[in-house]
């Protein structure tokens, strides 16, 4: 069984998300399905089948969310000095070409979210920053094309 890293802050939003779905979405549904069941034939009652259909969503979510806790692990650098690049580390770089900044955090997959900036452990871009340092030139190897990153800045908040 492999482990899973987790931020703090992850790890606690699953673990919300997980609740959620167990004492409130889980009860709704089940209310849901059974007014559904009420109104009689089965065969042809599409609130009973779209119904039971997100039942099915939210059970494959709650087991697949059991799974990753059960298998979570929070690491947390936060109490360290920031001055090299690991796992949990919101690091600004700037691309070397176009001058443009950028801030990540580099998280686990199951906590990735490119909207929010946190990029997984396992992008090319996370890997080629961790243990790094302020003003150490990265060079990124993605589908797209090399790209060059010059580290401003780590933190971990």
């Amino acid at each position: 069984m492999d482990i899973i890293p987790f931020t703090k802050a992850g790890f606690e939003e699953l673990q919300k998300e997980l609740e959620h779905l167990k004492r409130v979405d889980r009860p709704k549904i089940i209310e849901q399905i059974a007014e559904a069941r009420a109104h009689g034939d089965l065969k042809e009652n599409m609130e009973y089948h779209s119904a039971r259909e997100k039942q099915q969503f939210i059970e494959a979510r709650i087991r697949d969310l059991d799974d990753k806790l059960s298998r979570g692990q929070v690491i947390d650098f936060s109490d360290e000095k920031p001055n090299i690049v690991k796992f949990g580390a919101w690091v600004k770089v700037s691309d070397e070409e176009s001058g443009e900044e950028k801030k990540y955090c580099i998280v686990g997959d199951p906590e990735s979210k490119i909207e929010d900036n946190k990029i997984s452990l396992s992008s090319p871009i996370a890997r080629a920053l961790l243990g790094k340092k302020v003003d150490d030139l990265v060079y990124v190897d993605s589908p797209s094309g090399g790209k060059e990153y010059v580290i401003l800045e780590i933190s971990y908040h």
